[in-house]
């Protein structure tokens, strides 16, 4: 049981170890603010570099293919059904003005 007695005497050191620093004057220091200026120079490069890179881009959507399948079968005639079809630019309601 040699790992106990270890164990118990580390224990019994580290409080100690803790106590000699004053609790109020304890700050991250000279090199917490140097890793903390680095990271923000590093994310503004890559912020500056990232809209560089977006305004290369030339998106051009595609079209739907579920669109272009309706619109094709708008405009094929009706075709084995024996009645004709309203043709895709006929209004449903009935109200498009009548010539007289």
């Amino acid at each position: 049981m040699p790992d106990v007695n270890v164990t118990l005497a580390m224990t019994q050191f580290v409080p100690l170890a803790a106590d000699k620093f004053d609790k109020d004057k304890v700050t991250p220091g000279v090199l917490g603010f140097l890793v903390f200026a680095a990271l923000a120079v590093g994310v503004w490069l890559l912020m500056k570099s990232m809209n560089r890179h977006m305004g290369k881009v030339d998106f051009e959507e595609a079209p739907d293919p579920a669109a272009e399948r309706r619109k094709a079968t708008a405009s094929a005639p009706a075709s084995g059904s024996g009645s004709a079809s309203a043709p895709a630019s006929a209004d449903p309601a009935g109200d498009s003005p009548k010539d007289a």
